[in-house]
C-alpha cells in the first residue's frame, strides 16, 4: 500500500471514529448513551432515552459520515492514480471506525447507519434495496437488529446482481455483513432466547 492510500484508509478510519450518539447525546445534555439500554451507541439505543430527535440526528451523522468517507474517497481517489480497491479500504476503515472508534476508547456502535451510508455511496439501487430490506422486515417483525442482520445479510445477494460478482464492492458487501453480523451477536443470542427488544422498547439491562 503506498502512503496515499494509507493516508487515505486512515482519514476513513478518523471519520468513522466520530460517534454521533455519544456527540449528539453530549451536545443535548443527556445522558452517555452507552450508560443505558444496551449500551450501544447507536440511534436505536439513543432512542430508548425518548428523544426521537438526538435519534433522528445519531441515524442522519452515523449514516452520512459513511457515505462521506467513502463519496470523498471515490472522487479524490483517481486524482491521486488510485483504483476502486483503495476506495472500498476507505469503505471498510470508516465502518471499523465506527465499530472501534478511537476517540471512544474503541467501543463504538453496530454499523448499521453507517454500512447504509456506505451503500449510497457505493451505488443508490444497492442502498434503496437493502434500506427497503430493512424497513419491511421492521414493519413485520418490528425488531430492528433482527432487520439490520437481514438486510446486512442480503446486501452482498443485491450487490452480486447489481454490481457483479467481479465487482471489489461485491467483496465489501461480505465484509461489511459479516462485521454487522459479528457486532450483533449479543442480540443473536437474545433474539434465540425470545428476549430481544422491540423497537422504542426501553430494556432494564445493558446488552
Amino acid at each position: 500500500m503506498t502512503t496515499t492510500a494509507f493516508a487515505f484508509v486512515v482519514a476513513a478510519y478518523l471519520i468513522g471514529s466520530l460517534s454521533f450518539a455519544v456527540i449528539v447525546s453530549k451536545a443535548m445534555g443527556m445522558a452517555d448513551p452507552r450508560s443505558y439500554g444496551s449500551g450501544n451507541p447507536g440511534a436505536t439505543n439513543v432512542l430508548r432515552s425518548g428523544k426521537k430527535l438526538a435519534a433522528a440526528l445519531t441515524l442522519l451523522g452515523d449514516g452520512v459520515k459513511g457515505w462521506v468517507a467513502v463519496a470523498l474517497a471515490a472522487w479524490l481517489a483517481p486524482r491521486f492514480g488510485l483504483d476502486n480497491q483503495v476506495v472500498a479500504m476507505c469503505a471498510l476503515a470508516v465502518l471499523a471506525g465506527h465499530m472501534w472508534p478511537v476517540f471512544f476508547g474503541f467501543k463504538g456502535g453496530k454499523g448499521v447507519a453507517t454500512a447504509v451510508g456506505i451503500l449510497f455511496a457505493i451505488n443508490l439501487w444497492l442502498a434503496l434495496a437493502a434500506v427497503a430490506t430493512w424497513l419491511f422486515m421492521a414493519f413485520v417483525v418490528k425488531i430492528s437488529s433482527l432487520s439490520a442482520i437481514v438486510a446486512s445479510v442480503l446486501a452482498p445477494v443485491y450487490a452480486y446482481f447489481i454490481l457483479g460478482p467481479d465487482s471489489v464492492f461485491f467483496g465489501t458487501c461480505i465484509i461489511i455483513a459479516i462485521l454487522v453480523v459479528h457486532r450483533h451477536k449479543s442480540n443473536l443470542v437474545k433474539l434465540m432466547t425470545g428476549q430481544e427488544d422491540k423497537i422504542g422498547g426501553k430494556p432494564a439491562d445493558k446488552a
